[in-house]
């Protein structure tokens, strides 16, 4: 699932210097598995967030006030809790009202592969203000080999993954395209594991079953005898997964961009590639009331206008001004990351204008926002880590027929991605993953879990909104319905649906059933 930016940057209004560390400890909270009795009493050291930052983006978001930074150690594996270890990265920003403080909502952003450190910082923010932040620390966790976590997934360096980006190979359908996607795809596998520290032991143990068990140990270690979550897109993922681990240790879990927790990968795809294709329509009409709308005045000629202006890319990709070439792939790319929110949507007509001018700078600048590419030339980890992850949360798909069924069905879902191309039957890089899956969809038993707040947007692009309904009903939670063209939306700004999310979390409170909620 493509990762949320809950967490762009952040103000750091009122920064002042670094507080000195200080390490907190608590006895083990909670029942603590046979085994991980040191992991779930360890100390924690907290101190300046700046040495935790990998990023630029990372160093704009961990400004915000009073926030400290830590590492939490970890099993590599938890079957071997006596073998090696790795450690995550933490951020808090404690309650602004101590004497009112519940305890620690942990959050998690989505992707997988986004920084929990970079959404608690963001989150802390926004919630300043308000009564979360003054009865809850925020508190963010990079997953295990994301981010500040140590080590991290890495698979491709920044000219690799810029090469890659410049590549259309993947239009070619044809026996040698599909035999060279394929060759890419085990070099990827082959990186990956050659690459990060510990090699097929630290990939196969990355997936959402060991996050859940991370994120108790966390618990246990922040003094919480139940966990508080927020978890955005994939986040919810982990949230359901966390709810059937462990659900007798929740007290209240908000679960924001649904992932379908019975959809296997090529349902997945389809139904994200039906909520792309639904956002583009809304994208559309609202460009065809304007006179400077790239695609024309009629809305229902704007799929042939778009496939007509960037379709040509995968043949002439057209300079951008750092020396680059904006290629198809990159352009529809930029277009996906600006139907994540309405905001974009300006920055995204002005890009395809631009292009028909021949200038990719916008939508290539819209492609590096979703890569998490950086002015310097650097890339995040977010793209490595989806990979890595995906390839262990579901098993793989290798049948040619299903993935050519699933190709067909996506360009019906989603035409205005039609590359014009025949469709080949390449395997991606799952099909070469050195280790075997460790989880796969499935109905969640959550014999104990209390009622929890599931919220699914009408028109989100890339968690449709039948997704959260199912969650919802799969672990008997409240549903909150947002009717908007974005993905995600709690803590965005939007007052009906945060009065309702602080509420539960806070006093425990549910919305009526058939709640809806409007951005006016």
């Amino acid at each position: 699932m493509l990762a949320v930016t809950v967490a762009a940057c952040s103000s750091g209004e009122g920064r002042t210097q670094p507080p000195p560390p200080a390490t907190e400890s608590h006895a083990p909270s909670g029942p603590v598995p046979a085994g991980l009795e040191k992991f779930y009493g360890q100390s924690l050291t907290w101190a300046d967030c700046a040495p935790y930052a990998t990023s630029d983006d990372a160093k704009a978001a961990f400004r915000v006030k009073d926030a400290q930074c830590a590492r939490l150690t970890v099993p590599l594996d938890y079957a071997k809790p006596e073998g090696d270890s790795i450690t995550l990265g933490l951020l808090r920003r404690k309650a602004l009202e101590t004497d009112e403080r519940i305890g620690a909502l942990v959050v998690n952003p989505g992707g997988p592969g986004a920084s929990g450190m970079a959404a608690a910082a963001g989150l802390a923010s926004r919630t300043a203000t308000n009564e979360l932040g003054k009865r809850f620390d925020m508190v963010g966790f990079d997953p295990r080999g994301i981010g500040a976590s140590e080590p991290q997934i890495r698979c491709l360096t920044d000219a690799e993954r810029d090469a890659d980006r410049a590549d259309d190979g993947e239009t070619d359908g044809s026996p040698e395209g599909v035999k060279k996607q394929e060759a890419e795809s085990q070099d990827f596998a082959t990186k990956c594991a050659e690459r990060t520290e510990h090699g097929p032991s630290m990939l196969a143990n990355v997936g959402t079953r060991d996050v859940v068990k991370d994120m108790d140990v966390l618990r246990s270690v922040l003094g919480e005898p139940k966990l508080n979550y927020l978890g955005y897109s994939y986040g919810t993922r982990i949230g359901s997964a966390y709810a059937e681990a462990f659900p007798a240790n929740v007290r209240a879990l908000v679960l924001d961009g649904a992932v379908d927790p019975e959809q296997d990968a090529v349902e997945s795809l389809v139904a994200q590639g039906q909520g792309f294709g639904k956002a583009f329509g809304e994208f559309s009409n609202w460009c065809a009331a304007r006179e400077d709308c790239a695609l024309g005045r009629d809305a229902a000629g704007v799929t042939k206008a778009f496939q007509d202006l960037v379709r040509p890319l995968i043949d002439f990709p057209v300079p951008v001004s750092d020396g680059r070439k904006l290629s198809y792939e990159d352009a529809t790319t930029g277009v996906i990351q600006a139907l994540y929110q309405e905001d974009l949507w300006e920055p995204l007509n002005t890009a395809l204008n631009d292009l028909k001018r021949q200038r990719g700078d916008g939508l290539e600048k819209l492609a590096d926002l979703y890569n998490e590419r950086g002015a310097d030339g650097r890339y995040g980890t977010t793209q490595d880590a989806f990979v890595a992850i995906r390839c262990v949360d579901d098993p793989r798909v290798t049948d040619p027929a299903k993935l050519l069924d699933a190709q067909k069905r996506y360009a019906e879902a989603a035409p205005f991605l039609d590359d014009g191309k025949p469709d080949g039957s390449a395997r991606d890089a799952c099909a070469f993953w050195p280790v075997p899956n460790t989880s796969e969809p499935h109905l969640p038993n959550v014999e104990g879990l209390p009622k929890t707040l599931v919220i699914s947007t009408t028109n989100d692009p890339a968690t449709p909104y039948q997704a959260g309904v199912n969650l919802a009903k799969a672990i008997k939670g409240a549903l909150l319905t947002f009717e908007g063209n974005q993905h995600t939306v709690f803590l965005q700004g939007v007052s009906c649906v945060d009065r309702i999310g602080i509420a539960y979390l806070v006093n425990g409170a549910l919305p009526d059933e058939g709640t809806r909620c409007t951005a006016k």
